[in-house]
């Protein structure tokens, strides 16, 4: 790897820009004292910045020498609702809220990029630094878009990241075209009748009906979908009853589903559907399913593909490549790509330990790794 020289002589304050926003996370659309961070430094090197966008979400914009590209870079900034467990030195302080995913991560590489940016200004046309709030399912770059952010700062190409501890450490990898999954997620409310554990006939148990749907929502993709095409549905959460000895009232199930094709997630929510009423009916029992679609399936342009693996072997040499397998994770860059061609890559940092889990880690020797390759990104293609 060759970090440019110049984000290399300010590496420690990107590390210890991210140990601070790791210390104090904050959920979708609460990233108050996040933007607010951001902002002060965009303005502190020159960069003219706009609040506001889409809740908490702000933009940054630095002109080049003269005219050209104007060249979108994105970093998305919430946390996860989850404890951390890694008994870090800068571990969060915010009880419940945890940058399990590696979001500080990609604020502090974008930062980084807009740093070296504004003092070098070795480039030609427009650089638009996105912040989005909410990329955890809460539909932040649509609440972006709708708030006119392509309206207000046009871009003619994007480009954003995603840290991966199951790559090698500065292993670029992307993919042409059809890239990551779409997905919905889903609450389903079983109301039945409770009663005394010991008397169960008195009762319409919701806890073994919502058992049984766990059951019959996993047959979806084992019976009615295509086995060649990839589909996921998860049951992600379970909850009923509080006491040994009483059959409650209600119990919830809630979860969410992947697909690559339209047909597929709708295949989906028609038989998750009709298992629910099926169930109700066999029961008799009410259940009520809501299933709201948080993400589309994220196509990767071709030509912007090309030009990324261009910036980054600048960077990384041939540790960049346009082979990456389609995979069932979700990413709201998606919405964003779907207005404004561009591509999503994923950096290696290979801690091994998954993202959204409690011990969770990021490597802070790629944060000037990726902020070298959004910097050469526009440098590269701001001139027309």
């Amino acid at each position: 790897m060759q970090s440019l020289p110049r984000i290399d002589a300010f590496a420690a304050d990107l590390t210890a820009l991210r140990h601070d926003f790791h210390a104090h996370p904050e959920l979708g659309f609460e990233e108050h004292r996040t933007s607010a961070r951001i902002a002060e430094l965009l303005e502190s090197w020159g960069i003219e910045v706009t609040r506001g966008i889409g809740g908490t979400g702000l933009v940054g914009v630095l002109h080049g020498r003269g005219p050209g590209r104007r060249i979108g870079l994105r970093a998305d900034m919430d946390a996860l609702p989850m404890e951390e467990l890694t008994n870090l030195p800068y571990a969060s302080k915010n009880a419940g809220v945890f940058h399990g995913c590696g979001h500080d991560g990609h604020i502090t590489m974008l930062l980084g990029a807009a740093r070296y940016l504004a003092e070098t200004r070795a480039f030609d046309g427009t650089a638009v630094f996105i912040f989005q709030p909410a990329e955890e399912g809460l539909g932040g770059a649509r609440a972006m878009i709708a708030d006119g952010l392509f309206e207000r700062f046009p871009c003619d190409e994007l480009y954003g990241l995603h840290n991966s501890p199951y790559h090698p450490l500065g292993q670029v990898t992307l993919r042409p075209g059809l890239a990551q999954a779409g997905a919905s997620f889903f609450d389903i409310r079983i109301q039945g009748q409770g009663a005394h554990g010991a008397y169960p006939h008195f009762a319409k148990d919701p806890v073994t009906i919502g058992a049984g749907l766990v059951k019959e929502l996993q047959e979806i993709t084992a019976r009615n979908a295509d086995p060649l095409h990839p589909v996921v549905v998860s049951v992600t959460a379970f909850r009923a009853g509080e006491a040994y000895n009483v059959i409650p009232d209600s119990a919830e199930l809630r979860g969410t589903f992947r697909f690559l094709r339209a047909e597929d997630r709708d295949l989906i929510d028609t038989r998750m559907r009709q298992i629910c009423a099926g169930m109700a009916l066999a029961h008799g029992v009410t259940i009520d399913v809501d299933i709201r679609g948080v993400f589309s399936p994220l196509r990767n342009d071709t030509q912007s593909v090309d030009h990324l693996i261009e910036a980054a072997r600048d960077v990384v040499g041939e540790q960049a490549a346009a082979d990456a397998e389609v995979i069932m994770g979700s990413e709201d860059m998606a919405d964003l790509l779907a207005v404004v061609p561009g591509a999503f890559f994923n950096l290696g940092h290979g801690s091994g330990v998954p993202v959204h889990n409690p011990h969770f880690t990021f490597d802070d020797r790629i944060l000037p790794v990726g902020a070298s390759i959004f910097a050469r990104l526009v440098e590269r293609r701001g001139t027309r």
